[in-house]
């Protein structure tokens, strides 16, 4: 089965469901392993929700009894909303598969994009997924990674805070971190930042950095 030289990239307009996107997402997933379509990134924004990955624990979920979408990825309990914009790579890792490799270009594209905006960010060490400030103490998260390979093939992904409320993560340990916080881009820009005005920069920082390779920009609307 061949890799893609080529990001499809497509945009999902309003507020797209979470299961909708996870049945998109399913079905993306079967026609890549049968190479019928190419490396796919889909970018969205879901209504309100609670996702909780394979290791979440019970202390971390919502301390007000709100429910919770149970998610086929790694990593723990994070949250999804309007003015977040979140990021599915539906893509072909390179043989031998390093999943560690695929996150760590995520990041190095979200880092890409923030820097772009004007905030500066960090991955720090032991941590999945990408921080203002670089120390443990003082951190704050502002974008969240979560995946799964099933064939060769990935699926979940990113969730960037843009303009967002940050409420819903005070009900949650999010990503089961308890010794940091959450930010926005308008939160460190002091002035609001929409996901339409985001959606560009990181669709072009994925590009160049999600395959590993060069690629020839192909995307879908």
């Amino acid at each position: 089965m061949a890799n893609s030289t080529t990001l499809q990239v497509r945009h999902l307009p309003g507020l797209v469901d979470y299961n909708d996107a996870l049945l998109l997402q399913r079905e993306l997933h079967a026609r890549r392993c049968n190479d019928d379509i190419p490396d796919t990134l889909l970018l969205l924004e879901h209504p309100a929700v609670y996702t909780a990955g394979r290791r979440t624990q019970d202390f971390e979920r919502p301390r007000d009894g709100t429910p919770v979408i149970e998610a086929d990825r790694g990593g723990r309990i994070t949250w999804h909303g309007p003015g977040q914009l979140v990021g599915y790579p539906i893509v072909r890792l390179p043989q031998p598969l390093d999943l560690v490799a695929h996150v760590r270009r995520m990041e190095a594209g979200l880092i890409a994009a923030c820097d772009q905006l004007g905030v500066t960010t960090s991955c720090i060490a032991g941590r999945t997924g990408v921080w203002v400030a670089g120390h443990t103490a003082s951190a704050r998260k502002i974008a969240a990674i979560g995946v799964r390979v099933a064939r060769g093939v990935t699926m979940h992904g990113f969730a960037l805070n843009c303009d967002n409320d940050l409420a819903p993560f005070a009900q949650i340990v999010a990503c089961g971190i308890e010794d940091a916080s959450v930010t926005t881009l308008s939160a460190e820009l002091a002035q609001p930042i929409s996901v339409n005005a985001v959606l560009p920069v990181v669709e072009q920082a994925m590009m160049e950095h999600l395959l590993g390779t060069p690629v020839s920009p192909a995307t879908a609307r």
